[in-house]
């Protein structure tokens, strides 16, 4: 009988070796319940974005364009690296109340649209010192753009929204484009 049992042996060990080890591991991932920030209101933000592209002070530069960018008249292929002001009126000289932090590029061959990339910096008010991230597509010749809020940080920690743009005046290149911003959080 113990000559049967020799060679189930190492079988055997090792059956139970995988049994410790897949006991005493640990998971890919844990779901625990979150006691944490609970995303319990909506704010909603409404300021003027100034980019300003010429002149002696711009906020917005470009970085990067591709060859043939001339030819194209969408300007595919551009980045633009920008710290605009926000602020609570269209007027330049209106109380600013943040910063867009970021960049656009032109993304689309047919259309004037712009990939958005920007941290809204807020300097003032309740919000001071918090941030949102926006990041999508702004098609700029509509008349309205969505583009997602997809987070945040200090009041707008897992922020989560959209923000409405509207261009309120053009000028040559420079632009001031008013934003609604609704904001879960």
């Amino acid at each position: 009988m113990a000559k049967c049992f020799v060679p189930l042996l190492p079988i055997l060990l090792t059956i139970l070796l995988l049994a410790f080890a897949v006991t005493e591991s640990k998971a890919y991932s844990t779901t625990t319940p979150f006691e944490g920030h609970k995303p319990d209101k909506l704010t909603h933000l409404h300021f003027y974005f100034h980019d300003v592209i010429t002149g002696d002070k711009p906020t917005a530069i470009r970085v990067a364009a591709p060859p043939g960018t001339n030819s194209s008249t969408v300007s595919f292929g551009v980045v633009m690296i920008a710290d605009d002001p926000l602020t609570e009126g269209p007027d330049p000289s209106s109380k600013e109340v943040g910063r867009a932090q970021g960049m656009y590029t032109s993304t689309d061959m047919k259309i004037l649209s712009f990939t958005m990339v920007f941290n809204l910096v807020f300097t003032e008010g309740e919000f001071n010192g918090s941030t949102v991230a926006m990041y999508g597509r702004n098609p700029i010749m509509s008349k309205v753009r969505e583009m997602p809020i997809i987070g945040g940080t200090g009041a707008f920690r897992f922020a989560r929204g959209y923000a409405q743009a509207r261009t309120y005046k053009l000028v040559g290149l420079n632009a001031v484009v008013e934003y609604n911003v609704f904001i879960w959080h």
